[in-house]
């Protein structure tokens, strides 16, 4: 099993702080590398969860992947991880993207520049967690001599990028790429190879690819397979827009799948009615968008993102055993 990436979990705020505080243990305990925390606008705010997260667990790296520089002003987040940074020991990494468009204009957030807000919110997080004053003229942002009064340490930066654009300014300037969920593999090589040529071209170390993918372990394989398609049509529903006009990346996305487009989108319209996923989603869904099956048979399933570029797989568990499918996921790694 050399051949797989680091296993890390993922959680979010559809998740109570409790239930995630036990599945952080649980990670640790199994010998994971680490857990992301996603943040959504409408659910659970995560920062406090992270923190204790932090404090239940000795190893554990704390990811937060993705805050998004709409919601929380650059300053107000070079603040708050530099306390989760202090708090966990040195264990935090920071993961910003720009966040989900249609939620945030549902708070009457401008998410017009995205590309820019975010580049321009890693510029003045940076200096200010190297203990510098941050000044900055941007297309989003202004700043004028802002410092913490406080010394931060310099912690890891990951970026969540899907277009073009975006991929070439997190190769040059973040130590991590965040893969979101509902990415094919063949996709995320053709997203690692635009990251990597631009952190060459930058002079910089390729950036660390962690991916989010959902998961169902089971003694039986189809029962996992059942059980994880919940989890796909969620996140479909979240991702896709409701139009037949889809984004770039989630044209590519869908191509990359396997599942005809036709196909795909009467799926999302048969989810979008109310008809449950186990009957709408067949195995192409879970073949491109998820790890399931018997312990054995996902570790397998695993071992493909190692192929395309993937340095750690961030798992989000489905199903109510979410614990249990921790260890015998676990068990067996290396």
């Amino acid at each position: 099993m050399s051949a797989l990436p680091a296993i890390s979990i993922r959680v979010s705020g559809a998740i109570g702080p409790r239930r995630c505080v036990a599945l952080a243990q649980m990670a640790e305990e199994a010998g994971l590398v680490g857990i992301w925390f996603a943040e959504n606008p409408f659910q659970r705010g995560i920062m406090a969860t992270a923190g204790a997260c932090a404090a239940a667990t000795t190893r554990l790296r704390i990811g937060v992947g993705v805050v998004n520089p709409s919601m929380r002003h650059p300053v107000q987040i070079a603040m708050e991880f530099a306390a989760l940074d202090e708090l966990s020991g040195g264990r935090a990494i920071l993961g910003i993207g720009s966040g989900i468009a249609g939620a945030l204009r549902r708070m009457g957030f401008d998410t017009s520049r995205p590309v820019a807000a975010v580049s321009e919110a890693i510029e003045i997080i940076r200096a200010l967690l190297a203990g510098q004053s941050a000044t900055l003229s941007g297309r989003v942002f202004e700043v004028h001599g802002a410092r913490l009064d406080f010394s931060a340490r310099r912690l890891p930066i990951y970026m969540a990028a899907g277009s073009e654009r975006a991929l070439k300014i997190c190769g040059a300037v973040a130590d991590g790429f965040i893969v979101s969920n509902m990415t094919p593999p063949g996709l995320t090589r053709q997203m690692a190879a635009v990251v990597a040529e631009a952190a060459i071209e930058a002079g910089r170390p390729k950036p660390w690819i962690v991916q989010y993918v959902p998961c169902a372990v089971a003694a039986d394989g189809e029962t996992a397979r059942r059980a994880v398609k919940a989890a796909i049509a969620e996140a479909l529903m979240l991702l896709w827009p409701a139009a037949s006009s889809w984004p770039q990346r989630r044209e590519a996305a869908a191509a990359q799948s396997g599942v005809p487009r036709g196909d795909f989108i009467a799926a999302l319209e048969r989810l979008r009615g109310g008809e449950v996923a186990v009957d709408v989603l067949d195995e192409r869904f879970v073949s491109a968008f998820a790890i399931a099956g018997t312990a054995p048979e996902c570790r397998r399933q695993a071992a493909r993102y190692r192929e395309v570029g993937v340095d750690e797989l961030a798992l989000t568990f489905a199903g109510a055993q979410s614990i249990d499918d921790i260890a015998h996921f676990a068990d067996g790694l290396p």
